[in-house]
């Protein structure tokens, strides 16, 4: 937001500014603005007591964890917060590599190094690459239609559906694995949901989705924390720039207003604070998130916005999502796992029946990252987006250990046991070990048959790694 600053440049002192929020977005436009002669009076105003925004690293599981912001999309030269990154030295060697920046990923997710179906069985890794091709391809053709003059669908999910009942023509298949490429369809839209942002495909306006430019390079990480980066932009500025705990109330702009400590100086702009505190200045740099805007936009902005802005921010869409943070005792994966993708056999790419929240939320889930191995934490990062990421947020840490663990992702079979694999008693014994799994989720009393009885109970044998091993959040 802009007025005159013929009275600043008079003063020979320069324009106030004020920048309101303290993410990347504000930390980044006071870093460039301080470097300026011409703006040596800024500030900061920051709601809460910490900078960074969305980016926000905690040390939890002994290491640190992502709550916020996790990768650097395409990280490589044409990437500003890739070259922060390197100057400031965050980054780790394999994500400097030339050859990192320079792999073209189509701004696709990778494909997962194993996928488990509902059912507990493993999915065809031929499978889930046949249908993740089919996907992005066509995700890569919903690109092709930015300047065309009509679209064949309104939204990218109806035309990713309209193609995929194309292709099902094709399919030789039986039914049944007709329905489960669908479920791994499914999966991929849920994926494309947490890319995008949204609830549902079917909110995401086919014509302007190529407008997105994806830039080169395998997304990376930050091994000390993404957070690392906004505190040392933070440490670059002068030490009063900041100002913490200080929500904005209204912004009060295109007035007349003036200062004690600057007579005869009128100010175009003033910052009105929940505290009760006001901030004149020339200039005011707006970077509270989107969600802000549209819940206080009747009240935040005094005169109202021009219709045309206030229309904007009413009809900018903008989606939710969530992270499920799960920590294991012993990991159940092997040790080159990244990435778990989970498949469930009830869902279709191409069906709109919505159950109700509170029964089917979890089925959002993409699945799981794995995360550097913490000591004697192991730890999986979930996503989820949409509707159902906003009802997990309703419900306790409780609820939702009891959603992920329930009857839902128990493995057994010979394969599953770490020590007698390939064997008759190693199946046995894990079928034991997850009925003993349930047994304690739902009844943290029920006392297991004595030794010797029919089918007794075989004791805990060490070294299983079968299954979902008790998670805490």
């Amino acid at each position: 937001m802009q007025s005159s600053d013929r009275q600043a440049e008079a003063s020979g002192r320069g324009p106030r500014v004020l920048v309101v929020g303290g993410g990347i977005a504000g930390l980044g436009a006071a870093q460039r603005l301080c470097c300026h002669p011409a703006f040596p009076h800024l500030r900061v105003l920051e709601a809460t007591a910490r900078a960074g925004g969305r980016i926000r690293s905690e040390r939890s599981f002994g290491g640190v964890v992502e709550v916020g912001a996790h990768w650097i999309h395409g990280p490589s030269q044409g990437n500003p917060v890739f070259q922060l990154a390197a100057k400031y030295g965050l980054l780790g060697e394999k994500a400097l590599s030339e050859e990192n920046q320079l792999i073209e990923t189509g701004g696709h997710v990778g494909l997962p190094s194993v996928s488990y179906a509902s059912s507990g069985g493993s999915v065809s890794p031929e499978l889930v690459a046949e249908m993740a091709r089919l996907f992005y391809s066509l995700i890569d053709q919903t690109r092709e239609f930015l300047h065309a003059a009509e679209t064949p669908a309104p939204s990218v999910g109806e035309y990713l559906k309209k193609e995929i009942r194309q292709h099902m023509a094709s399919w030789t298949e039986e039914e049944e694995t007709k329905r489960l490429k669908l479920a791994i369809l499914n999966n991929l839209f849920n994926v494309e949901c947490c890319v995008s942002g949204t609830h549902s495909m079917d909110l995401v306006a086919l014509a302007p989705f190529g407008e997105y430019t994806v830039l080169p390079g395998l997304d990376c990480t930050f091994p000390g924390g993404y957070q690392g980066l906004t505190d040392r932009i933070m440490a670059s500025l002068p030490k009063d720039v900041m100002v913490f705990n200080k929500p904005v109330k209204t912004i009060h702009w295109d007035g007349c207003f003036e200062e004690a400590s600057a007579p005869g100086e009128t100010f175009p702009v003033l910052v009105e604070c929940e505290d009760g505190g006001c901030f004149p200045a020339h200039h005011v740099v707006v970077t509270v998130p989107l969600g802000f805007l549209k819940e206080r936009l009747d009240t935040f902005f005094e005169p109202p916005l021009p219709t045309e802005k206030a229309e904007a921010i009413r009809k900018i869409g903008f989606g939710t999502n969530n992270k499920i943070f799960l920590e294991f005792e012993e990991s159940f994966w092997q040790p080159d796992c990244q990435h778990i993708q989970v498949v469930w056999r009830d869902t279709s790419a191409l069906e709109d029946a919505a159950p109700k929240l509170q029964d089917a939320w979890f089925k959002k889930l993409v699945g799981f990252w794995v995360l550097p191995s913490f000591g004697a934490s192991q730890v999986l990062c979930g996503f989820i987006a949409g509707l159902e990421s906003e009802f997990m947020e309703t419900l306790s840490d409780e609820d939702v250990l009891l959603s992920l663990t329930q009857l839902q992702v128990l493995f057994a079979g010979e394969a599953t046991h770490r020590t007698f694999y390939s064997t008759t008693h190693g199946a046995l014994l894990s079928g034991w070990r997850e009925a003993d799994r349930l047994i304690a989720l739902w009844d943290s009393q029920a006392q297991r048959p004595e030794p010797g009885s029919e089918l007794g109970s075989a004791p805990p044998v060490p070294g299983s790694r079968g299954g979902w091993p008790h998670p805490f959040l």
